[in-house]
């Protein structure tokens, strides 16, 4: 087992990062829903409202991506685990992913369907891909602490 010296990581960085860092799936589901529903209806307000939400959502979405970086570049000042790792890859790449979805859905609302959708869809696996990997691997490594001790 791998052992770190206790080096704390800053209060309000940490809070900050545990507050922001789940709103922006609610933004990109919410996007994706109003994407379905765009297809169904082809109402054009669906379409503009999810444009919102994605970029809203990416805007949320940098200042956790900031403090995962400094987190991660951080060596061993503050040691990560390869669970943090992944879902900050992931997030990253998610967040690349609705940048490209945020340029689509600026267009003319036809222009959307279906590139935006899938875009949408992509986004929205990647977060919840990251999130529970995140927490069921953080589960396992809390457990083998509990035992230890």
């Amino acid at each position: 087992m791998q052992t770190y010296p206790r080096y704390r990581r800053p209060a309000f960085a940490v809070a900050l990062y545990e507050l922001l860092n789940p709103v922006p799936l609610g933004f990109f589901v919410a996007a994706w829903v109003f994407d379905i529903v765009y297809m169904k209806t082809f109402t054009q307000t669906w379409t503009d409202a999810a444009n919102w939400l994605i970029v809203l959502g990416l805007l949320i979405a940098v200042i956790p991506r900031l403090t995962g970086v400094v987190w991660l570049c951080g060596g061993k000042r503050y040691p990560v685990t390869s669970a943090f790792k992944t879902h900050f890859w992931l997030n990253l790449l998610a967040m690349v992913l609705a940048i490209f979805n945020a340029f689509i859905h600026s267009r003319d609302a036809y222009g959307v369907v279906p590139m935006g959708a899938i875009l949408s869809t992509l986004v929205v696996v990647l977060l919840l891909l990251a999130n529970v990997q995140l927490a069921l691997r953080e589960r396992v490594i809390q457990g083998e602490i509990g035992h230890e001790i």
